[in-house]
């Protein structure tokens, strides 16, 4: 059995440190790499591209709204049109570092507030799987498993693009499938033990417990933890330990489609 391990990275800016990328790089299978917008920089973006590459961790844009005092998380009106073109924007930039070191972009994913808006909603589904295809159509699109990522999945699905279902390993779900609002108490989690315990039973039972108890239905190869959790690093050391002594393979996304 074969998963993909992702983390959110590059999201340092500046003099200002944020994460834990040389520490997450040997332990992750893909990286989700900021692309200057909502965090990062384009110094950081090299370094982190070339972290990837040191360790064979495949490379996927991160694009968000140009909002770094709020991380990318604070909601912006904008037209499919504006939508599509931040992310060809963002991609393109990410795209220009990959190139001269040899990489490819494996995959694409839309940070926060940005991500928020195709949960659900067709056009702008249809204007992110828009500035995919206008980068370049084999680059691979995680989608949250649960009836938000559906809308999306449906998009790539008529296109031809590829997708992979993702589970966040630190986040509560609530009965309905989605993510539990941020807001909510125990909706991060930061228990390495918890963490370890949700992922092997969605693997192998393809099952989770929700925040209000109830087992659901989830099925998703590739496990996605976010790369500024303070636990972050001794979560992933535990999990990926954890996974291997079950004979669980841990590789790139792109090796599981």
């Amino acid at each position: 059995m074969k998963v993909d391990i992702s983390a959110d990275c590059g999201e340092s800016f500046g003099a200002y440190k944020l994460g834990f990328d040389e520490e997450l790089m040997p332990l992750i299978s893909s990286a989700n790499i900021a692309c200057g917008w909502h965090a990062g920089d384009p110094m950081i973006m090299l370094k982190t591209v070339r972290l990837a590459k040191k360790y064979g961790v495949g490379v996927g844009s991160h694009a968000g709204f140009m909002d770094l005092m709020g991380f990318g998380r604070r909601v912006m009106e904008v037209s499919p049109e504006e939508y599509r073109n931040y992310i060809i924007y963002q991609m393109g930039a990410l795209q220009a570092f990959v190139k001269p070191e040899g990489v490819k972009l494996q995959h694409a994913t839309v940070h926060g507030a940005a991500g928020h808006m195709y949960y659900g909603n067709s056009d702008y589904s249809k204007a992110f799987v828009d500035a995919v295809i206008a980068v370049d159509p084999n680059i691979i699109i995680p989608v949250i498993y649960g009836p938000k990522g559906d809308a999306l999945t449906t998009e790539c699905q008529k296109r031809g693009v590829r997708v992979i279902r993702k589970f966040f390993g630190d986040r509560a779900y609530t009965k309905d499938g989605n993510l539990a609002n941020r807001k909510l108490p125990g909706s991060v989690i930061h228990d390495p033990a918890e963490v370890i315990a949700r992922v092997t039973r969605m693997i192998m039972e393809k099952k989770v417990k929700t925040i209000e108890g109830i087992d659901i239905e989830m099925n998703a190869p590739s496990i996605m933890m976010h790369g500024d959790t303070p636990e972050v690093v001794e979560m992933l050391k535990t999990l990926r330990k954890g996974l291997e002594a079950k004979g669980i393979k841990i590789v790139p996304m792109v090796d599981l489609i």
